[in-house]
């Protein structure tokens, strides 16, 4: 991907405690992951937009049922990496 310089404005504290973190010359790559992953979840959440115009919003059922689901999914993908170990 080629890659542009631009000049953005960023709060010196968190600018300089990211540097610390990261190093100088990761401070770029940390910016577009950081970039990147908000894009993602700005995209979800018109995606959610969208599903909720069509069909509803969530039910506290549903949410229940799918937490339950992600929590059984959790232990089995767990039970898999302790036995592969």
């Amino acid at each position: 991907m080629a890659t542009k310089k631009y000049t953005v404005t960023l709060p010196e504290e968190l600018a300089e405690e990211i540097r610390s973190e990261v190093g100088p010359g990761a401070f770029s790559a940390y910016v577009t992951r950081a970039i990147e992953r908000q894009r993602e979840h700005d995209r979800l959440g018109e995606l959610v937009a969208r599903l909720e115009e069509e069909f509803g919003p969530v039910t506290d059922a549903e949410l229940s049922a799918a937490e339950a689901e992600r929590r059984e999914i959790e232990k089995l993908r767990d039970a898999q990496h302790r036995s592969a170990a």
